[in-house]
C-alpha cells in the first residue's frame, strides 16, 4: 500500500507564501484545476528506483468533484481503494481485509492525490511552484516547502487545458509516474461514488 500512503501522506503543517514563489504559477494552475469541478479518467502508473528498474505498474480508475470529493480504485491483482467523502478519507485494502480512516483536515487536502479535487486556494502555501508551457501542454513543479515529506517533487502536466499526468520523486530518486487517459472533465457522477462502506469483518483502523 505504500505507493497509494504515498499519494495521500500529509504534508506538514502550512507555512506562510514563500517569496519565490511565483504568482503567475500559481494563479495558472489554481486556474487549471478549479477549471474541472468534477473529473474522471483511467490511470496507469509505473514506479521506478533511483536507477530505472521498475518495480510496480498498476492501473485504475478515478473519479473527483470539487470540493474535496475523490475516488481512486486501483484493479487487481494489487486492488486498492481511496475514497473521500469531503470529510474523511478511507482506504481500504482487500488482500489485508483491513480499511484505515482518516479526517480531511486542511493538510490533506495539499497533498498530491487530493491536490486534484480539494481547495487550491492556499495551494501556495505548501508548494514552491514553477511553470513551463510548450505548445498545448504545461508543466507545473510543485516542491514542498517542508523537508519531512515522502516525495522531493511533483510534477503536474495539463494537455490543452484537463490533466495529463503526474510524476513524483523520493528523496532516493525513486520516481512514481500517473498518466491520465479518457478524462472527461465536468460531467456528472453519483454521489454514491464517494461513499465508502465499510466490508463486513473488515479490520478498522481510525488515525
Amino acid at each position: 500500500m505504500r505507493l497509494i500512503r504515498m499519494l495521500l501522506l500529509p504534508v506538514l503543517a502550512l507555512t506562510t507564501l514563500s517569496a519565490h514563489a511565483d504568482d503567475k504559477d500559481v494563479a495558472r494552475l489554481t486556474q487549471l484545476l478549479e477549471k474541472s469541478q468534477t473529473l474522471t479518467a483511467r490511470f496507469s502508473q509505473l514506479t521506478l528506483d533511483g536507477s530505472g528498474t521498475r518495480l510496480q505498474e498498476t492501473a485504475g480508475q478515478m473519479s473527483l468533484q470539487r470540493p474535496g470529493l475523490f475516488y481512486w480504485h486501483t484493479d487487481a491483482p494489487q486492488e486498492q481503494l481511496m475514497v473521500s467523502d469531503g470529510k474523511k478519507v478511507s482506504l481500504w485494502d482487500p488482500d489485508l481485509e483491513q480499511v484505515t480512516i482518516k479526517n480531511l483536515d486542511q493538510r490533506l487536502t495539499q497533498t498530491p492525490a487530493l491536490l486534484l479535487s480539494g481547495d487550491v486556494s492556499k495551494i501556495s502555501q505548501s508548494f514552491d511552484i514553477s511553470a513551463k508551457e510548450a505548445g498545448g501542454v504545461i508543466d507545473f513543479t510543485l516542491k514542498p516547502k517542508t523537508k519531512d515529506t515522502l516525495f522531493d517533487s511533483l510534477r503536474l502536466s495539463f494537455r490543452n487545458g484537463l490533466v495529463n499526468d503526474m510524476q513524483l520523486i523520493d528523496s532516493v530518486g525513486q520516481r512514481t509516474n500517473i498518466l491520465f487517459t479518457g478524462v472527461k472533465a465536468n460531467e456528472p457522477i453519483p454521489a454514491s461514488k464517494f461513499k465508502f462502506v465499510i466490508p463486513k469483518g473488515a479490520d478498522v483502523i481510525q488515525e
